[in-house]
């Protein structure tokens, strides 16, 4: 089954949406990061293995994209 192109534009820029959410969410705060020279809250955020820290960024991306198509 084809989708149509308006589904198919939509669909793609929600995710081009969520990735920059997520870029700037990340950069700005240093979620998930090794080190501690983010700003913002660092609590639950900050992996001590490059495994955890992209496990986190996936998390966070998966909350973007869910805030981005208005899913809860």
């Amino acid at each position: 089954m084809e989708e149509g192109p308006g589904l198919q534009g939509s669909k793609r820029r929600d995710e081009d949406i969520a990735l920059d959410l997520m870029k700037f969410i990340a950069m700005t705060t240093g979620y998930g990061r090794t080190t501690s020279s983010g700003v913002g809250f660092q609590g639950t955020g900050s992996a001590s293995k490059p495994e955890e820290y992209a496990a986190h960024l996936l998390e966070l991306y998966g909350k973007c994209r869910a805030a981005v198509g208005g899913k809860k």
